[in-house]
């Protein structure tokens, strides 16, 4: 009744596939399913959200669940406890609702898969149907962990409500992320905006005014498309962008010689910053500008 097989190689194989493809995973990967028994199972059905896997399920809870980006039912609807999630419409006995609400009476793990920017998911998983409720149409999903050994690794629900609330704070952090870089990326055209590199698995978005200051907000005029290299360089002020889009590398680091990787590096200084064609998504100048002031007292 609770499906513990194919659940466990539902999770092995998007263990899987993240190692292959990062941690947010295209649909047309997903698309393709996982073996259970000789057969494919797909992951999800992200047209209705809330997914059973048929005939090859015994129990009658859903596998999966699932959140377009369009749709920012997470980002708008967490909670101290958990993400609230709706159930769906029409009758609340439908047989989507009714697989929902029996994850929370059987306490089986599943998988949340977040829309991080269009046919893009991110798994959060295991995730748990925390409570029903019924009144407002809508469920609360907590998180556990995969715990143990690599050939006994099993989903466990996290009953301390301290440890709850940490774990939850990961994940919030982990899709805060993976939706800014969801939005950052595209802008760019999927590039880094100082070297061109254009491997996604490869990029992040850089936060100009970070995250964890007031003034932080998740807008993409708030962020640069970075390789991981000159993320990092970024971030520890190694490298600088001004105003006026000009790339900046520290003096100390000009003055250095240490091979071919720093000599790659300094090729940029002084090189215009690549930025989105619309205006609308470039780098906010006050903020490089503020940011800038700091590269410079710590050059």
């Amino acid at each position: 009744m609770r499906d513990e097989s194919l659940r466990s190689s539902c999770f092995a194989s998007l263990d899987v596939l993240q190692a292959q493809y990062g941690p947010e995973l295209p649909y047309a990967v997903l698309a393709g399913g996982f073996q259970f028994r000789g057969g494919k199972v797909p992951f999800l059905n992200r047209a209705y959200g809330i997914y059973r896997a048929g005939a090859v399920q015994r129990g009658p809870a859903a596998l999966s669940i699932n959140s377009a980006f369009a749709q920012k039912r997470y980002q708008d609807e967490g909670t101290a406890d958990g993400v609230l999630y709706r159930y769906q419409d029409g009758p609340i006995d439908n047989h989507f609702n009714s697989w929902l609400r029996q994850a929370h009476l059987l306490g089986v793990p599943l998988v949340y898969f977040i829309g991080t920017r269009p046919n893009w998911y991110r798994p959060e998983y295991p995730a748990f149907v925390e409570a029903d409720h019924p009144a407002t149409r809508s469920v609360l999903i907590s998180f556990g962990e995969i715990r143990g050994a690599y050939d006994e690794r099993e989903p466990v629900r996290i009953r301390d409500e301290i440890e709850r609330r940490y774990v939850l704070r990961q994940v919030k952090q982990r899709i805060h992320q993976a939706q800014f870089r969801g939005a950052v990326l595209p802008a760019y055209r999927d590039r880094c905006g100082i070297c061109s590199l254009k491997e996604t698995r490869l990029l992040d978005a850089a936060h100009i005014t970070a995250d964890i200051e007031e003034r932080g907000v998740p807008l993409v005029s708030n962020g640069l498309s970075l390789c991981s290299i000159h993320h990092r360089a970024f971030d520890h002020d190694l490298v600088g962008v001004d105003a006026d889009y000009r790339v900046l590398v520290s003096p100390r680091l000009l003055e250095e010689d240490d091979g071919p990787m720093l000599d790659l590096l300094k090729g940029f200084h002084t090189q215009p910053l690549h930025v989105p064609r619309a205006a609308a998504l470039r780098p906010d100048r006050e903020r490089l500008a503020e940011r800038f002031e700091r590269f410079l007292d710590r050059a």
